[in-house]
């Protein structure tokens, strides 16, 4: 059977579509109009036949939903077998997910079980002379490497976040299939209880504006300078690994290799010193603003703009500035 469409994974939580799977229509939308295949949104939770027909509206030529109770939170080993069965029956050409916490979790699995093709983490993606190429940041963002994936396997690529804009609500919708679970292997994990980070609070994944504190921070108490600056600007807090595993703040904040990959417009890192690990998750930021008072500190090297000084004379001042600006 050839290889035909394209595909994309959308996440949901609570019922509604995440940002990031408006972000992936769109970059479907491009290389359907570009190679004449149809574009696919999968969603998979519980209800939400409604959120898969704005995914139509944005640009998807249809979108198949699977709809479950036991859909309704994120299950890899659940989610992984219905996505690589789909994937078996119809053969898409390139399906697109989201590298996230989730989209981490899910590919690798799925992409075993389908025996596909897969490249995680990519900054984007397009088709040259009919071959599909990934761009991914590698050797801790000092190099790029493009890879070409086989014609004769479904593509799976994982997107970071942000690395394209959202699709526009473009007028008229597809048609929304709805698909039984019937089949799919019962989960190995159920999800009794998820907790929201706060009221208020904003995901680093979706964060447009994302302000992080590091050691220079000096002790515990001293994040909330961080947080009200964020608080300020409607941004999110994220943290270095060094304060994450010295207990000042949850792992849910950890930008970096082992934390969260993050892809904001403005990235303001305060008393971080710049460790490869965590520039690695940040440094595709497309500003990014230091405050440090080691001149020599690894994070100027990536940075637009530097303050060399003390963090606690400038970012309550910054913060201040910010507030008279906005009005907050």
């Amino acid at each position: 059977m050839p290889l035909s469409g394209i595909w994309v994974f959308a996440q949901q939580k609570k019922g509604a579509v995440a940002h990031t799977g408006f972000e992936l229509v769109a970059l479907g939308r491009q290389l359907a109009d570009q190679t004449g295949q149809p574009l696919t949104a999968i969603l998979f939770g519980h209800q939400v036949k409604d959120a898969a027909a704005e995914l139509t509206l944005r640009g998807a030529d249809r979108a198949i939903v699977a709809d479950d109770p036991s859909l309704a939170q994120f299950t890899d080993d659940l989610y992984a077998g219905l996505l690589a069965g789909w994937i078996s029956k119809e053969q898409p050409q390139i399906v697109l997910g989201t590298a996230s916490f989730y989209g981490k979790a899910l590919f690798p699995r799925v992409a075993a079980i389908a025996d596909c093709g897969l490249v995680a983490d990519a900054g984007s993606v397009t088709i040259k002379d009919g071959k599909i190429t990934a761009l991914k940041a590698t050797y801790g963002g000092k190099a790029y490497t493009e890879y070409t994936l086989s014609d004769k396997k479904t593509a799976i690529i994982s997107i970071r976040p942000k690395s394209a804009e959202e699709a526009a609500p473009r007028g008229g919708s597809g048609p929304v299939e709805v698909r039984s679970t019937n089949g799919a292997s019962p989960a190995m994990v159920t999800v009794v209880a998820s907790e929201d980070a706060g009221v208020g609070t904003v995901n680093l994944n979706e964060a447009d504006v994302i302000v992080s504190g590091g050691r220079g921070l000096k002790a515990p108490e001293n994040y909330k300078l961080v947080e009200e600056l964020a608080q300020v600007l409607g941004a999110a807090s994220g943290a270095s690994r060094a304060i994450v595993d010295a207990g000042w703040v949850p792992y849910a904040k950890q930008v970096g290799q082992t934390g969260k990959t993050v892809n904001p417009k403005l990235y303001i890192a305060c008393g971080i010193s710049g460790a490869i690990q965590h520039l690695v998750g940040m440094q595709s930021s497309r500003v990014i603003v230091a405050i440090n008072k080691d001149p020599d500190a690894p994070i100027f090297t990536v940075a637009s703009y530097g303050i060399v000084g003390d963090l606690f004379e400038y970012l309550p001042e910054i913060t201040r500035l910010f507030r008279e600006k906005l009005g907050r």
